[in-house]
């Protein structure tokens, strides 16, 4: 395959990629949740990936943590207001190497109308071909940010001292993504 064809646009394939997070709960424990509802386009130069970008988008409303009263409550006003601003947007910046397969994406995300940058922390696992034909990436991405920056911050104060939710919250990234023709 010529390095022309890997300079395409490629998109997230929805049945192998998940958007995790997690956050600290009453000081002591941790909530993991994930996005069932994303899309990406991606442009890849697999000889220079400092050269890629991307650009994604997450529906607020599909947030699962496995507990639907925790769910709805994140979909509202309180969180997310997954109502008036029913997407979470990402758009990288720049691109950095920082040897072998490892890369450090600083990118602009968007929650509700607050925009500030997040840096991810992403490994390219390579390029191949699925037994149907179709030619695959892969990645992994992590990273932090801190939710009041976006505006989210209910919370209670605990008797014991700290809060009910943790300020800092993770984000796993596990990406297959599809070259499109």
């Amino acid at each position: 395959m010529s390095k022309e064809e890997f300079v395409l646009s490629w998109t997230l394939d929805p049945y192998h990629t998940s958007i995790e997070f997690s956050a600290r709960h009453m000081m002591v424990s941790t909530v993991r949740g994930h996005f069932t509802e994303f899309s990406a386009e991606l442009e890849i130069e697999p000889e220079d990936l400092t050269r890629s970008s991307a650009k994604a988008s997450i529906k607020a409303a599909s947030i699962d943590t496995r507990v639907a009263p925790r769910n709805d409550h994140l979909r509202s006003g309180d969180f997310f207001d997954a109502e008036k601003y029913p997407e979470l947007t990402y758009q990288s910046r720049r691109i950095e190497a920082l040897g072998g397969d490892r890369y450090r994406v600083e990118g602009d995300l968007t929650i509700k109308d607050v925009t500030k940058p997040v840096v991810l922390d992403v490994s390219f696992l390579g390029i191949n071909k699925s037994p149907q034909g179709a030619t695959v990436a892969g990645f992994e991405a992590t990273g932090k940010l801190n939710r009041s920056d976006f505006g989210l911050t209910y919370n209670a104060a605990l008797e014991a001292g700290g809060v009910v939710i943790g300020d800092e919250i993770k984000i796993t990234i596990d990406a297959e993504a599809n070259l499109t023709a």
